[in-house]
């Protein structure tokens, strides 16, 4: 909850603060050709949304995702695979750019973050059902992450929509990583709760 408010504020304080000052989206946004001036956008990118819609799909995400991983890890674990989540999207983010030189928009949201925390979910629980939009079939969790990725990047290859694909990715890895490790590290209890989940 706290992330969420953290979220809103951001977002209505940019809106006011954009009516005197148009720039100050450009100031929290991550934009690979600027970032070496601009390296704050690596955090401050990942709690600025680019309009209401896409600040409250992205917080209806964390909320159903973040409040169910946050009971199984523990808040700080779920802090750090957020913000790690959020990082190592931008980061591939950037990375694309500098290799391909295609790329270069101003990029905002939690989305990387939020990917990241399906992939972990993906990795605890991977059998556990759930419904991701437009599809009124329950499907196993690690089946609807996929799902999900691949329909934002389709959307926005058929539609031509900004969408970060790069940095839903980059998040997805990172929670794929850190959840692999935790079950390898407590396997027994990791095994338990994903047989709970089935």
């Amino acid at each position: 909850m706290k992330l969420v408010a953290i979220n809103f504020v951001v977002f209505l304080a940019a809106m006011m603060i954009s009516l005197l000052y148009p720039q100050i989206i450009n100031l929290l946004a991550i934009q690979p050709s600027t970032f070496l001036s601009e390296p704050w956008t690596l955090i401050t990118s990942m709690f600025m949304h680019a309009n209401g819609f896409h600040i409250m799909a992205n917080m209806f995400s964390l909320l159903f995702l973040g409040g169910f991983l946050e009971r199984i890890i523990g808040k700080k674990r779920f802090i750090w695979i957020f913000m790690i989540s959020g990082i190592a999207g931008s980061l591939l983010y950037l990375l694309n750019f500098y290799l391909t030189g295609t790329g270069d928009i101003p990029a905002v949201g939690a989305s990387g973050a939020i990917f990241g925390l399906g992939g972990m979910l993906a990795v605890i629980t991977p059998k556990m059902p759930v419904y991701i939009l437009f599809f009124p079939i329950a499907m196993p969790m690690w089946v609807g992450v996929i799902i999900s990725l691949a329909l934002m990047w389709l959307l926005s290859v058929t539609a031509g929509l900004p969408i970060g694909n790069f940095a839903h990715l980059g998040g997805l890895i990172a929670g794929f990583g850190y959840a692999f490790y935790l079950r390898t590290k407590y396997k027994r209890r990791f095994d338990m709760i994903s047989h709970y989940f089935r």
